[in-house]
């Protein structure tokens, strides 16, 4: 039994022919190898050996109609014949193509079709050009938007419908903004808040419906204001409360009369 991998055949399934092919003078030269380094190959490796070994031969091959050629071809190619590419059929050769690209160029494909490249413009952009992208279909290119924008520009995600991108908005925003997620309808949520809330503001979540919320409140709030959490209906949220208060009383105790 042939593993394919052992065989020299193009993308269409035929044979490679090196006697027949237009590169056979770089075989003497070492600049390519049947089943190693080849162009016409239908394995992506090997299509990606030849052009690291003849990158000058790149050009020529950014309307290949194999989309694997193209889209290597594009990591070698004169950055001049680039643009073209954007308007590719496939969404590896747009996205090879627009990673070699200056970001004014690329803006257009902040509406792609396919989510990988736009999640994927995400990291070539700065934070003006990302902030229309914040109201992006997919839920995930919100994500890593959420990520990489300054802080300042997140209020335009402080009420997105998924619960994930607010969470990591609550993780990066100002802190004078966490009141404003603090009533979140997603626990998860109000709990990245909590954590990140001084003990001053925090109080004021003492009731929160989620038990990690009341448990980070009775974990930092100053004594004083743990109050009925000594008595919650959570065991965790009650213990830790009761001990700062026994810890508070016996601290007086030991205190010089």
């Amino acid at each position: 039994m042939t593993n394919d991998i052992d065989e020299a055949r193009d993308w269409q399934g035929n044979e490679i022919d090196c006697s027949a092919c237009e590169h056979e003078p770089l075989l003497a030269e070492g600049r390519c190898r049947l089943k190693h380094a080849c162009v016409h190959d239908r394995y992506a490796k090997r299509i990606d050996r030849f052009f690291n070994w003849n990158p000058g031969l790149s050009d020529g091959y950014i309307a290949h109609p194999h989309f694997e050629v193209r889209a290597i071809a594009a990591k070698h190619a004169n950055t001049f014949l680039l643009p073209r590419l954007l308007d590719d059929p496939e969404e590896t050769v747009r996205w090879n193509a627009a990673r070699r690209l200056p970001t004014q160029r690329i803006l257009p494909l902040r509406n792609d079709p396919h989510r990988e490249v736009r999640i994927r413009i995400v990291s070539r952009l700065e934070d003006a050009d990302l902030v229309p992208m914040m109201r992006d279909p997919d839920y995930y290119v919100r994500l890593v938007v959420a990520r990489r924008v300054a802080p300042s520009l997140l209020a335009h995600l402080l009420n997105d419908e998924e619960s994930e991108v607010r969470r990591v908005v609550a993780r990066r925003i100002p802190a004078d903004w966490l009141m404003r997620m603090a009533r979140d309808p997603e626990p998860a949520v109000r709990l990245e808040v909590a954590q990140r809330l001084s003990p001053e503001r925090l109080v004021d979540l003492k009731d929160d419906a989620d038990w990690r919320v009341r448990y980070e409140v009775a974990s930092r709030v100053a004594v004083a204001e743990i109050g009925v959490l000594s008595e919650d209906a959570d065991d965790l949220v009650r213990e830790v409360a009761c001990s700062r208060l026994s810890g508070q009383h016996q601290l007086l105790e030991e205190l010089p009369s």
